[in-house]
């Protein structure tokens, strides 16, 4: 007998593979109403448009009425379940008070009535509904069966809704443009064709095997990675002349993970164990992708996804020796459930316009690169049908992070319309790289880059930067098996501070622990989020803070550039700990005959309990960094990842905009300088009400600079104070972020926060 578990799976699987909205809506009211035995299944879909509920789909009702019977909308039971969005289960719906009776539709002899809404984000997008003869109570388990094929019919409609083929089932004329909505990843607007970027080789369905010929095997998987690397090495030197210096490490991070101990040393040591290459490599790929996955670091956790596409590319070496050949049309708009950003440098120069994901955030490689080639890119779209893409026309709107499937003429004149004033936008925005981010009234306020191994700053060296507000520094630990040397260490600093000599780089200390364990230092915890990580480790393990600080001072020996920046600081005793080994660094190295100098050492302000230490904090220290992104999670309680939450986060939140102020105030007592890193500092918006509270600097992705600068080099500083005390009266995010877009309309600048002039 087959469970209802199974049941449930089959018709799932029907509905994915359905290949447009009427055949899935065909397959859930006919497996329906055999699965359960009942008389009707109908599905209604809400048309907020014309305030009506249309029937789409039905078994048991002539098949003459649907697309063609509406109910007003909230009216009747259908209206009822739409209205409350949940279930109504009625035994005898004629004697309903809400019972409403449908011209066209003989449904008085039906007693038994259960509906179900279709919910997406809180708005019931439309109803199932089953109907029996008889009177009948339907059992939790029936009701329990539609609220699971209720939840699946979510994604057929919201795409069919984006794609404009809803339109055309309902016959509307003059029906509202919809679109898939996912997360800005890098801005501006593409026009293109979908070419579905997918993964040919599956590691997770490699079964574990043994072997005889461990030698075989060995040679095999060697082989395969030298492969590997030698096309990131060819593709690294294609798209060469299109990326600055920082951009290209991108490649060679990759590449020193082929050549790192713990992936391929790994792989090895089970190989020589008797498993077979397939496998081994399998294994070892999901124990380091595992490792990143679960941090709680956005931009850490993103890694698990270059793991992953590595290993795919050595197993694909390991089946057939050869890669998967694509014709490339012009303006390629890559799409995926999860895009790599090798799969983006394999597109030939010229021919990528446009980026879309279904997964990650504006951290993830395929973003970061994207910004760097000034690719429009959308990531996190959500009930994104991949397998129906392929060959469509798409516009992306990078600013929104929007997607139009098959968008009508209409739309792409006004696209394309706003495409040509984001061009002129741009070619005015280049004519300030070389001007200071100054405001009308004469306040200067350096714009710095956030940066790592692998960096979101284009044009390394260039004037648009005032410096690097944040060095993560943790990229090379992670890479190897074992703690980096200090004279590992000394190139990848000496590296970035040479490179920026004389503006200031300020390299942020280890940043690992508890939700960012290393393979070697492992961290088990059941709260990795408020646990054992950043300073704390490095307190309690001198060895390693000492030896990164060290590298740090002998890397800067000839420059005057060197800050160093103390992580998730929540106790005043822990900077106190942090200045007497950084000072024993220092002397040590003086002792050793190195010729060093004291940088200046400032913390990040990212706890919650350092706000209410802020005056005490700043005494102690030469500089203050807000690290915007991490205080915005732990004041709302939002994992801004969590697709579920998303929408919660908002860094304009008045509670954010408060502790931010009470942060400068305290600061000033001292008169330390107080910088933003984050997404928040990167907002042209954000950076007006920033100016108002009297931040100091503010450190963001090189794609944001020349926005930024845009917004302050036209007004005054007397002007943003009025704007933020106003802001400052709102009680919610909404009504903040209005103010500050209305603000930019009102200047000519609402083109640096949407698509257009």
């Amino acid at each position: 007998m087959i469970s209802v578990l199974e049941v449930l799976q089959h018709i799932v699987q029907e509905v994915n593979a359905s290949p447009n909205l009427g055949k899935a809506l065909s397959v859930i009211v006919n497996r329906v109403q055999h699965s359960i035995n009942t008389d009707v299944c109908s599905v209604y879909l809400t048309d907020f448009e014309t305030r009506e509920h249309v029937l789409q789909a039905t078994v048991g009702l002539p098949s003459e009425v649907a697309g063609k019977t509406r109910i007003p909308l909230y009216r009747g039971l259908v209206g009822l379940v739409c209205e409350r969005a949940e279930p109504i289960n009625v035994e005898d719906a004629p004697t309903h008070p809400r019972y409403l009776t449908i011209k066209g539709i003989d449904e008085a002899h039906y007693h038994g009535f259960l509906g179900v809404p279709i919910i997406q984000n809180r708005q019931v997008l439309g109803v199932l509904v089953v109907q029996q003869a008889a009177p009948r109570q339907y059992d939790d388990n029936e009701v329990a069966f539609l609220f699971t094929l209720a939840a699946q019919l979510v994604g057929a409609i919201t795409h069919a809704k984006a794609s404009g083929e809803l339109a055309a089932y309902q016959e509307q004329e003059g029906a509202p443009i919809n679109f898939l909505k996912g997360r800005p990843g890098s801005t501006g607007v593409a026009f293109g064709t979908v070419i579905v970027s997918y993964q040919q080789a599956d590691l997770d369905v490699i079964p574990d095997r043994m072997v005889e010929n461990v030698v075989h095997e060995e040679d095999a998987f060697r082989v395969a990675v030298e492969a590997v690397t030698e096309d990131l090495k060819a593709l690294k030197a294609r798209v060469g002349d299109s990326l600055p210096d920082e951009d290209k490490a991108l490649f060679d991070a990759w590449i020193l993970m082929l050549g790192s101990d713990s992936l391929v040393d790994r792989s090895v040591e089970r190989i020589r164990e008797g498993q077979w290459a397939a496998g081994a490599l399998r294994q070892t790929v999901h124990e380091h992708a595992q490792m990143f996955d679960d941090m709680d670091d956005v931009y850490m956790r993103e890694r698990a996804s270059d793991i992953r596409d590595l290993g795919r590319r050595i197993l694909t070496y390991l089946q057939c020796d050869t890669a998967r050949v694509v014709n490339y049309p012009e303006n390629t708009i890559l799409l995926g459930e999860d895009v790599s950003a090798v799969q983006l440098a394999e597109i030939p120069s010229g021919k990528l316009a446009g980026v879309v994901s279904a997964t990650g955030s504006n951290a993830s490689h395929v973003a970061i690169l994207a910004r760097a080639m000034n690719i429009p890119t959308v990531m996190g779209v959500s009930g994104l049908p991949v397998a129906r893409m392929e060959g469509r026309e798409v516009i992306l709107d990078g600013y929104r992070g929007r997607v139009y499937v098959s968008p009508p003429p209409a739309v792409q004149a006004e696209y394309a319309r706003l495409a040509e004033e984001d061009r002129e936008i741009s070619a005015e925005l280049e004519a300030l790289r070389t001007l200071p981010a100054e405001t009308t009234d004469g306040i200067c306020i350096p714009l710095y880059l956030n940066t790592g191994l692998v960096s979101e700053m284009s044009d390394l060296g260039s004037e648009a930067a005032a410096g690097v507000g944040l060095y993560r520094t943790e990229l090379p630990f992670m890479v190897r098996d074992r703690f980096p040397s200090e004279t590992e260490q000394v190139p990848n600093y000496r590296r970035v501070i040479n490179a920026f000599a004389p503006r200031p780089v300020t390299l942020r200390t280890l940043d690992i622990g508890g939700d960012k364990p290393l393979s070697y230092f492992p961290v088990n915890e059941s709260n990795p989020f408020l646990g054992w990580r950043g300073i704390r480790i490095s307190l309690d393990h001198p060895e390693i803070f000492i030896t990164q600080i060290r590298a740090m001072l002998r890397a800067a020996i000839g420059y005057d550039n060197l800050r160093i920046m103390l992580p998730m600081i929540s106790r005043v005793e822990e900077v106190d700990d942090a200045q007497l080994l950084i000072q024993r660094a220092y002397e040590e190295l003086k002792e050793e005959g190195y010729d060093v100098s004291m940088p200046k050492v400032g913390i990040m302000i990212e706890v919650p309990s350092a706000i209410y230490q802020i005056e005490i904090l700043a005494r102690r220290v030469d500089f203050l960094s807000i690290g915007s992104n991490d205080l915005t999670q732990y004041l709302l309680a939002v994992d801004r990842s969590n697709p579920q939450v998303g929408d919660l986060y908002d860094d304009m939140h008045p509670a954010v905009l408060r502790a931010l102020v009470q942060i400068v105030e305290g600061a000033k007592v001292y008169n330390r300088d107080v910088g933003v890193c984050g997404e928040l500092a990167g907002d042209p918006a954000a950076a007006v009400l920033l100016l108002g509270m009297g931040i100091n600097n503010l450190s963001m992705s090189a794609g944001s600079l020349l926005r930024v600068k845009g917004v302050l080099r036209r007004i005054s500083r007397t002007r943003a104070r009025q704007l933020l005390q106003k802001a400052l009266r709102y009680e919610d995010a909404a009504s903040v972020r209005r103010l500050m877009y209305d603000t930019l309309e009102n200047m000519g600048l609402g083109g640096l926060v949407r698509p257009g002039k």
